[in-house]
């Protein structure tokens, strides 16, 4: 494309200090630490190269020193959450152990809110992440199934369980700004809906309305959809 110079770099493969010289004053994982403290706190639009410069005590164009760009940033930002991962020895069991893997990539996303936003990016070489997807290969093992089609399964588990995370985040952060509680919120809108379904002009809905027993079990579903995706890899009847 006209106007476009340089070359694509990956972080990972431009040292992170030469033989030469002093020794840097901040580390990748340091300059890390640092942004993930902002963004816990003030969230994914507070990460800017000032920003994290000014938590380090150091100034913006020093911080470009070490981190060329704020996607590079967002790299060690993913990396330093995803040595969150627990890598435990296999049990043997493929579904057992992928589903702990699910359920413990779920409670990293909640503890740091803003990492469902960054998943869709370019953000899978890090050393973090390709510790995890190789631990992720071990626990299949026991799995009759290529090692393509092994991470295809890893890819679609992560995804189904940042999609759910995502909107168990959003809920909760928009159920903050509201000046009414989240139970009010939701009695107006299933009256509401109650009203239309009532009509006639929905029937399938009005079946499945019909149909629950009570409050959706949120929980239960997230299962329920971890379960579907083994579900299809699983070469058991």
């Amino acid at each position: 494309m006209a106007g476009r110079t340089g070359v694509p770099e990956v972080i990972w493969a431009r040292p992170e200090r030469t033989g030469r010289g002093p020794k840097p004053a901040y580390t990748r994982a340091g300059i890390a630490a640092a942004a993930v403290r902002v963004a816990d706190a003030e969230g994914l639009e507070a990460v800017t190269m000032r920003r994290v410069a000014a938590e380090l005590g150091c100034g913006t164009m020093s911080l470009y020193n070490y981190v060329p760009r704020k996607e590079d940033l967002y790299e060690l930002m993913l990396d330093a959450i995803g040595a969150e991962h627990e890598i435990r020895e296999p049990s043997g069991d493929w579904r057992a152990d992928m589903l702990r893997n699910a359920r413990e990539t779920r409670a990293i996303m909640h503890r740091h809110t803003w990492v469902p936003r960054l998943m869709p990016g370019v953000h899978g070489f890090s050393p973090s992440s390709l510790r995890y997807l190789e631990h992720c290969l071990e626990c299949l093992e026991p799995l009759d199934a290529t090692y393509a089609v092994k991470t295809e399964l890893v890819a679609l588990l992560t995804g189904v369980v940042s999609t759910y995370a995502a909107q168990e985040i959003a809920t909760t952060e928009r159920t903050r700004a509201m000046p009414w509680s989240a139970e009010e919120e939701n009695a107006v809108r299933f009256a509401y809906l109650g009203g239309q379904v009532a009509t006639g002009a929905y029937p399938r809905l009005a079946a499945a309305f019909a149909e629950a027993s009570g409050p959706v079990d949120l929980e239960a579903v997230f299962e329920r959809a971890l379960n579907r995706v083994l579900d299809g890899f699983d070469p058991r009847p």
